[in-house]
């Protein structure tokens, strides 16, 4: 498991954009390849090791036949997941790759629970297991090379194409050599005299196979309940949302993982006096800096706050009257001075400030002016709205 991970920390500088469309026919051809190799592992290993009576060589021509039924899993996985996003999934078919990873995980343990079985019930007959012949040496070791030299392929083309299910793939081959090792110490050791090796490796070979199907079903069920990424990932979001010109603070930043894509939602705080489309492009920009910069998020959500909401909680921020009822609350507090030309409000901490635009015109003296003010403050005065009102003049 600790190797399935350090897998990821490679640098991405030369991998494969999410929407190449050379995707698709990489993943393809890699898992084609692996499907031929399998093929031949599976008929040659069985077939020898029926033929040189080991057990823990005929467990791992079932191993290799698990790995042909996770290519052929791979091969559906990876056409449906390549379709686009639609009316029934808005987020893409990503997902596929994950379930055909739980699957896969499934199956293996499945595989290793029988293999583990039957290894155990043969040990109690060791009396009547005839000798393991030299074929079986030979063929563990032509298994040997086949699966480590496939490991190798299969884990670079899945770190090209940034794909988990091709490097969990790649890494089950890897198991795969691993057993093999294990198979031909064990028949090795039945062949000098230890008649009960070849049981034990069986068995060693099983357990190996369910632990490597527990490991790669948790990892896809962490991403099927919407696990997020890791504290050092989140933080480093954080930094390049925070990063970004006028925004002045981050909260609620979210995010899980979709096969080999990231998604991001979060709230950024922004000064409560720009206007609306200011405050759109500081999100269109801050979601540009994080795309750009993480290679693995696909897609950001930014929610655009004027205050810090974040002290809510789980409770809803109060709720302000609409704009239609705040412009008959205020044409009451202006009642006798103007009529606004234009108005704009602001929400914040609970209240409604208003900016008024008037024309030059209607209060034409300072005098006019003071006194506008005065009867406005006091008109606001335990208001259940508006704490501020500001006046100004329309110059032509």
């Amino acid at each position: 498991m600790i190797q399935h991970k350090h897998s990821h920390s490679h640098s991405h500088a030369d991998a494969l954009s999410f929407n190449d469309p050379r995707r698709y026919a990489l993943s393809n051809r890699c898992t084609w390849i692996s499907v031929f190799v399998n093929i031949g592992l599976t008929i040659v290993q069985v077939l020898a090791g029926i033929f040189a009576h080991s057990q823990s060589l005929i467990a791992d021509g079932v191993h290799s036949l698990s790995d042909l039924i996770s290519d052929f899993l791979v091969l559906i996985a990876s056409y449906h997941s390549k379709s686009p996003a639609d009316d029934t999934h808005p987020y893409g078919h990503g997902r596929i790759e994950t379930a055909a990873s739980l699957i896969l995980g499934a199956i293996l343990v499945l595989t290793g629970l029988g293999i583990m079985y039957g290894a155990a019930m043969k040990l109690e007959n060791l009396g009547n297991m005839p000798p393991v012949t030299s074929l079986a040496l030979w063929t563990a070791g032509l298994a040997l090379l086949a699966k480590e030299g496939l490991f190798r392929y299969m884990l670079k083309v899945g770190e090209h194409l940034r794909s988990p299910m091709l490097i969990a793939n790649a890494w089950h081959a890897r198991s795969d050599a691993a057993s093999s090792l294990v198979v031909a110490v064990g028949i090795a050791a039945n062949m000098l005299g230890f008649i009960y090796a070849d049981s034990v490796a069986a068995i060693l070979v099983g357990f190996m196979i369910v632990r490597m199907g527990l490991m790669f079903a948790w990892e896809a069920f962490q991403e099927l309940i919407d696990a997020g990424l890791s504290f050092e990932e989140v933080s480093s979001i954080r930094q390049t949302l925070m990063d970004t010109q006028g925004v002045q603070n981050v909260h609620d930043l979210r995010t899980r993982k979709m096969a080999h894509r990231v998604l991001v939602d979060a709230h950024i705080l922004v000064d409560s006096k720009i206007s609306v489309s200011e405050g759109h492009s500081i999100a269109e920009r801050a979601r540009k800096r994080v795309i750009e910069t993480h290679e693995s998020v696909n897609n950001v959500l930014v929610h655009v706050d004027t205050e810090d909401d974040a002290g809510y909680g789980e409770e809803i921020p109060p709720i302000f009257p609409s704009r239609e009822e705040l412009l008959e609350a205020l044409s009451e507090v202006l009642n006798g001075l103007t009529e606004p030309e234009q108005v704009t409000f602001h929400y914040l901490a609970g209240k409604v400030e208003a900016d008024v635009l008037i024309s030059s015109d209607a209060l034409k003296t300072k005098a006019a002016i003071t006194k506008a003010n005065q009867l406005i403050m006091e008109r606001l005065v335990g208001h259940p709205y508006f704490s501020v009102i500001r006046l100004a003049a329309k110059l032509y």
